[in-house]
């Protein structure tokens, strides 16, 4: 008796995001965050003022990222490390759609 043992190929991975894919997930990063905001609006407890004030300014700054990262989809540099000049690894983008360098680069810069 014999096993099959055929694994199905592995589809290769895009070298890119296309704009549409791009523009999803920072959508969805973007909802999300004023979502966050709406939250925190709404929750105004003393007791909790200090975290609720950090989480805020997080969440203000990476919505700040994810309306720059439109902002390179809408001009065609979405998705191109302006440290390096390559692609910025789709892996990457996945994670965090609203990046603006390749990890080197982002080291470099930090």
């Amino acid at each position: 008796m014999s096993l099959d043992t055929h694994t199905p190929p592995v589809e290769a991975r895009p070298e890119r995001l296309t704009a549409r894919e791009a523009r999803q997930r920072l959508e969805h990063e973007r909802a999300s965050r004023l979502a966050q905001l709406q939250a925190i609006g709404e929750a105004g407890q003393e007791a909790e003022e200090q975290v609720m004030s950090a989480q805020k300014d997080t969440i203000e700054r990476v919505l700040g990222e994810v309306e720059a990262a439109l902002a390179r989809v809408r001009d065609g540099h979405y998705g191109t490390c302006p440290g390096c000049s390559k692609p910025i690894p789709v892996e990457r983008l996945e994670i965090l759609p609203y990046t603006q360098f390749c990890v080197p680069c982002q080291r470099k810069a930090d």
